[in-house]
C-alpha cells in the first residue's frame, strides 16, 4: 500500500504551487498550522543545498478533535503532512500522506471511518491540483 498521494505540476513556480496547494486544502476544510522550509533548514543546520522543499502541516480542527477523543496518543500522527517539492524551475511535485496507511498501526476501530474520510479529502486536494 502506498503511503502518499502525489501529482506533478508544470508551468508554476514553487511559490505559486504552495499557494495553489494551500487553497486546495482550504477547500477541503484544512488550514496550515505549520510550514517547514527544509531548504533553509538543511542550509542552516548542515550547510547543504537542496531544491525548495516545504512541509505543510495541514489540520482540520473537527477531525483532530474527534480523533483526540478516541485516541489521546494520536497527536504523534498529527497534523496531516503535505509536501511541496521543486523538481526544477518549472515543475513541482505535491504529495500528501495517506491517513489510512499511516493509521494501520493504531488498533482503534473508531478511527477507521474517519481516516477514510480524511483520505478522500486528501485525494481531492491532489486531484484539484492536476
Amino acid at each position: 500500500m502506498a503511503y502518499y498521494f502525489s501529482t506533478v505540476i508544470e508551468g508554476k513556480t514553487f511559490e505559486e504551487t504552495i499557494a495553489l496547494t494551500t487553497a486546495a486544502l482550504k477547500q477541503e476544510g484544512f488550514g496550515i498550522i505549520t510550514s517547514i522550509n527544509m531548504k533553509a533548514a538543511m542550509q542552516e543546520k548542515l550547510g547543504k543545498e537542496i531544491l525548495p522543499y516545504t512541509i505543510l502541516g495541514a489540520c482540520n480542527p473537527g477531525f483532530a478533535y474527534e480523533a483526540l477523543q478516541h485516541e489521546p496518543h494520536i497527536g504523534v500522527m498529527l497534523p496531516c503532512n503535505v509536501v511541496v517539492r521543486a523538481l526544477n524551475e518549472i515543475a513541482t511535485e505535491v504529495f500528501a500522506v495517506d491517513p489510512v496507511a499511516s493509521m494501520q498501526g493504531i488498533q482503534n476501530p473508531a478511527l477507521g471511518t474517519m481516516a477514510q474520510t480524511v483520505q478522500s479529502k486528501m485525494e481531492a486536494v491532489i486531484a484539484a491540483l492536476k
